[in-house]
């Protein structure tokens, strides 16, 4: 992602940031085993209002 550092003169450089990626190892109940998945915080944050199956479906990946 493309941003902006703004010095203390207000000389705007261009720079890159980061986005805030975390392996995690979610319980998926349904399947009855542990799943490992590379997420957003976001990301991580829809699954626990809706679930682990609710949020693959909407993103499109098939768990099995």
């Amino acid at each position: 992602m493309r941003a902006r550092h703004v010095s203390h003169s207000n000389i705007k450089t261009p720079r890159w940031q980061q986005v805030n990626v975390q392996r995690r190892r979610l319980w998926v109940p349904e399947l009855g085993r542990f799943v490992t998945l590379k997420l957003t915080t976001s990301d991580l944050r829809t699954i626990d209002k809706i679930g682990v199956l609710a949020y693959a479906k909407r993103c499109g990946v098939k768990v099995a």
